[in-house]
């Protein structure tokens, strides 16, 4: 179960309240600064939407967040999950790309090693890919002017090995080349994937590439959400049988096997 809604906040030029001194409270200064935003105190509270307090007492500190919840302001509070409205994940920043790795408050330690670890796959030159990706989005819209075509061309080249694949340092060099034609074909209308089994960690990278691409997912009843939830988001979703014609693009058709004795 999801126990956090994870959302990128912008608050570029905006004022954030930030409560308490020394090391954590300096720490939180930082991160509002870094983001582009105002540290205030809380007697500017009336212009804010966030609030971080970073306080030793916790009495103080509980007092302080009920009277900034009463202003409507969304409050984190250091060391304090159960009184935060809002957690701070542990950041990879490849600007303007930005990999944010939350625990839903459990371990901020646990946040930070995997970040620690990512940190050596993720390459320096991927924000300079999406920067690039952002100022040719014209031409792309240009080559692939229907949304489902834009999307699946997009997918296989940015996908492991593809063209553009994010992990590789020399990718945005090549942008110009896929848009001339390079890139490796995407599979359309419908493909079957066979289940060996209802736990998710069992799919193949295959399987798991084509749900994340699917336009469409049409599923026998006994596919569990934990899969079904490896597909994108805005994907139509069907169970079988399917009265009607898939959807335009790729489909993606599931069955559950059996299970590997």
């Amino acid at each position: 179960m999801i126990r956090s809604l994870p959302l990128l906040h912008r608050i570029a030029g905006t004022r954030v309240v930030v409560i308490g001194a020394g090391e954590m409270g300096e720490a939180k200064t930082r991160l509002v600064e870094r983001a582009g935003g105002i540290p205030c105190g809380e007697a500017e509270a009336h212009h804010a939407r966030l609030a971080f307090i970073a306080l030793e007492d916790g009495k103080a500190a509980e007092a302080a967040t009920m009277r900034l919840r009463s202003k409507g302001l969304l409050v984190n509070v250091a060391d304090r999950p159960d009184l935060c409205d809002f957690t701070t994940p542990s950041i990879i920043d490849r600007d303007p790309v930005l990999i944010a790795i939350g625990t839903s408050g459990a371990s901020a330690g646990l946040a930070k090693q995997l970040r620690l670890r990512l940190e050596r796959i993720v390459p320096p030159g991927l924000g300079r890919l999406a920067a690039t990706l952002e100022s040719m989005r014209g031409a792309i819209r240009a080559r692939y002017p229907e949304g489902p075509d834009r999307r699946r061309a997009l997918d296989a080249a940015l996908g492991e090995g593809g063209i553009l694949d994010p992990l590789d340092p020399d990718a945005a060099d090549r942008v110009d080349d896929w848009l001339a034609g390079n890139e490796i074909p995407v599979p359309a209308g419908p493909v079957e994937i066979i289940l060996a089994s209802d736990d998710p960690e069992d799919l193949t990278l295959r399987q798991c590439r084509l749900l994340g691409m699917a336009d469409a997912v049409l599923h026998g009843a006994g596919v569990p959400a934990a899969i079904l939830d490896r597909a994108r988001a805005d994907a139509l979703r069907r169970e079988l049988p399917f009265g009607g014609p898939p959807a335009a693009g790729l489909t993606v058709i599931l069955r559950l096997g059996c299970k590997p004795a």
